[in-house]
């Protein structure tokens, strides 16, 4: 991983939700019950796709955040979202690339959940 600076808020953005996403730290990750379900087995099975998953394009990474993204289990479609909260969880943070004030939330879940 590169080394997160300030010096472009959108790549520092990208970098924090990158180590969310392929290590489990810098935030907290949330499962919906529909995941939840298939078992501890298949759900690390979908936690490994997600660390590797590298397939950011203009259509589901508009914003170049590493924010979304959609990857296939088993023949189920399996959606990733991270969203920006204040640290008291109740509203969007003011500022994302700013760990001091953000709390990230990894939100696995099915697609049809979405």
């Amino acid at each position: 991983m590169t080394n997160i600076t300030d010096d472009d808020p959108t790549a520092k953005i990208r970098a924090l939700n990158d180590r969310l996403r392929t290590t489990g730290q810098g935030g907290q990750i949330v499962i919906t019950p529909g995941v939840q379900v298939l078992g501890k087995a298949k759900i690390a099975e979908i936690i490994a796709k997600i660390q590797t998953f590298n397939e950011f394009d203009e259509n589901n990474d508009p914003y170049k955040e590493h924010d979304f993204g959609k990857v296939v289990v088993d023949g189920k479609a399996i959606l990733f979202k991270i969203d920006y909260y204040d640290r008291s969880y109740r509203f969007a943070s003011p500022d994302p690339n700013d760990e001091a004030i953000t709390n990230r939330v990894m939100t696995i879940m099915l697609q049809e959940d979405y």
